[in-house]
């Protein structure tokens, strides 16, 4: 069975890296450093990251 540090890292190689790198050829500083702080949330801990932590502990409760 996967875990969540695996889906996480999957997540960050495939999709986060080039979608920031592609972020950073076409904004300015600027945006790019605010742009980057909204894609890690959305994917790190207050977004993504919580709903597999929702995912994984729903899985583990018995199911009534």
């Amino acid at each position: 069975m996967v875990n969540k540090e695996e889906i996480m890292e999957l997540v960050r190689v495939s999709l986060i890296g080039p979608i920031l790198q592609y972020a950073e050829a076409a904004l300015p500083e600027g945006q790019f450093r605010a742009y980057r702080r909204l894609v890690l949330d959305q994917f790190g801990g207050k977004g993504f990251g919580r709903e597999l932590d929702k995912l994984f502990l729903s899985k583990r409760q018995p199911e009534r």
